[in-house]
């Protein structure tokens, strides 16, 4: 029962004890909008029933690893899995996570190197694969090629993501084209560069261009991505020899002239020979970062589960107590003690350890952004147009205020969630609070929840919870 909760039981009874007090010297403040809006402030504002959508932690593209720091992260992501373990044992993908996890450390002693070849239709990838594979240029460097599906051939659907996510599990990526980048080249190959993808450009079938041609082509290449270029011809276009007798007659036949790739087994070479174990740390350590973004959904779902129900009452405490109180600064009161304790609690769920000042603090300082960004006003004029389409409910006494403050206080809780499941560590005090990420948290989600649908319902839920013989709101489209 939460109303036996130190902090609320100090807030709402001193609440009680002013209005009393105020009461008997007939001095009663009517309940007046700005009021109400100042009261609410403590409030905040992230959904918590949005899916979490699986979030990594830490993004890639600024990431390059050597060895100690994917122990590290492997020694992170254990953590997790591990505090996992303690509070969902039976979770469904807890197996799952530990057998990827016990992997990790093999990855990192592997010596083959696995480099996908990829591009559109008909840029000769299987051929390029063909002959590196016999080549006599790449002898015991364990490489292993594999082909990826073409790009661009599916239109509408999402297979060149399931390509990329599939290059990102190789060390090094060859990335085919025939001729000058296309628009959807060039943005693929800057998602490989952002990810921090080691990948070289390969200029095939440069032998079908007139020599200033194939010049000009390399030049541009060269130009939009950086010197990691080089122009190949694995299957060349066969040309026609003829040979004169003596007699003045001659033969003719069509003859298959060698691969050119000598550049491109000369760049592979060097790449593997000085860069092998970097390569392997790279790969591990996305694949590191991916089972640690799974293993912490796992966990932050597991946590709303459990946050959910305290975000549910404190919401409908709120409501009772601002439906309740006349006067503005009670309000103020009762509603600052029920938002410092709702941090404490989903602060101990998301491991997050919380003294009661700072708790105090940090509703303080939500409610200030709340009203800094117009959240307030925004919602109690939502809930205010909703509730006319009722008058018998909207006339009740503090109807309004009640609903609005179970909305801001709900939202409060929301955004509490969101914010603690993208923290690393604890909130050690007031100061380590993030108010540009709490910020971004409160106007983006806040949004979110302005639906009308979401407040139809919500307004609804709330009045027959504050009147339970009221009628249902009906709300007029």
């Amino acid at each position: 029962m939460k109303l036996q909760r130190p902090i609320l039981v100090g807030g709402l009874g001193l609440s009680f004890s002013l209005w009393m007090l105020d009461s008997w010297h007939n001095s009663i403040v009517q309940v007046g909008e700005f009021g109400l809006l100042s009261a609410l402030a403590v409030g905040g504002g992230l959904w918590l029933l949005k899916k979490n959508q699986p979030q990594l932690g830490e993004q890639l593209n600024d990431i390059v690893a050597d060895r100690a720091v994917v122990e590290r992260a492997i020694a992170q992501t254990e953590v997790i899995i591990n505090q996992l373990s303690q509070e969902a044992a039976n979770h469904p993908h807890l197996a799952i996570l530990r057998e990827k996890l016990a992997k990790l450390p093999l990855e990192l002693n592997r010596k083959e190197i696995f480099i996908a070849v990829t591009g559109g239709k008909s840029v000769g990838k299987s051929t390029v694969i063909k002959v590196l594979k016999t080549s006599p240029s790449l002898p015991g460097l364990s490489l292993h090629f594999s082909e990826t599906a073409p790009l661009f051939s599916v239109v509408g659907e999402n297979s060149d993501v399931v390509t990329l996510s599939e290059m990102q599990k190789s060390d090094f990526v060859l990335f085919l084209t025939n001729g000058d980048l296309t628009d959807s080249e060039f943005q693929v190959l800057q998602q490989l560069k952002a990810a921090k993808q080691p990948s070289l450009l390969v200029f095939n079938k440069q032998d079908q261009y007139q020599p200033d041609e194939r010049a000009t082509v390399l030049q541009s290449l060269k130009q939009r991505i950086g010197a990691n270029v080089v122009g190949t011809a694995a299957s060349p276009v066969p040309v026609k020899v003829r040979k004169h007798q003596e007699d003045g007659s001659f033969q003719e036949w069509m003859e298959q002239p060698t691969p050119d790739i000598q550049q491109l087994t000369q760049q592979i070479g060097e790449v593997v020979g000085q860069q092998r174990e970097q390569l392997v740390c790279n790969t591990t350590n996305r694949k590191v970062l991916l089972l640690k973004a799974e293993a912490k959904n796992c966990l932050n779902g597991v946590r709303r589960d459990q946050a959910t129900p305290f975000v549910e009452q404190y919401q409908w405490i709120a409501a009772a107590a601002a439906f309740a109180n006349p006067v503005p600064a009670l309000d103020i009161l009762a509603t600052a003690a029920i938002t410092a304790q709702m941090v404490i609690d989903l602060g101990n769920i998301y491991q997050q350890k919380i003294s009661l000042e700072q708790a105090q603090q940090v509703a303080g300082t939500m409610g200030s952004l709340m009203l800094k960004l117009g959240l307030v006003e925004l919602s109690t004029r939502a809930v205010t147009g909703i509730m006319k389409t009722n008058v018998a409910t909207f006339v009740a006494g503090g109807m309004v205020e009640g609903v609005s403050a179970a909305y801001l206080t709900r939202v409060a809780g929301l955004s509490l969630v969101e914010y603690f499941e993208q923290q690393e560590i604890a909130l050690e005090s007031a100061s380590a609070l993030n108010l540009d990420k709490l910020h971004q948290v409160l106007q983006t989600v806040f949004q979110q929840n302005q639906k009308m649908a979401v407040l139809e319902a919500f307004v609804k839920q709330g009045v027959k919870r504050l009147l339970p013989e009221a009628k249902p709101v009906e709300v007029v489209a």
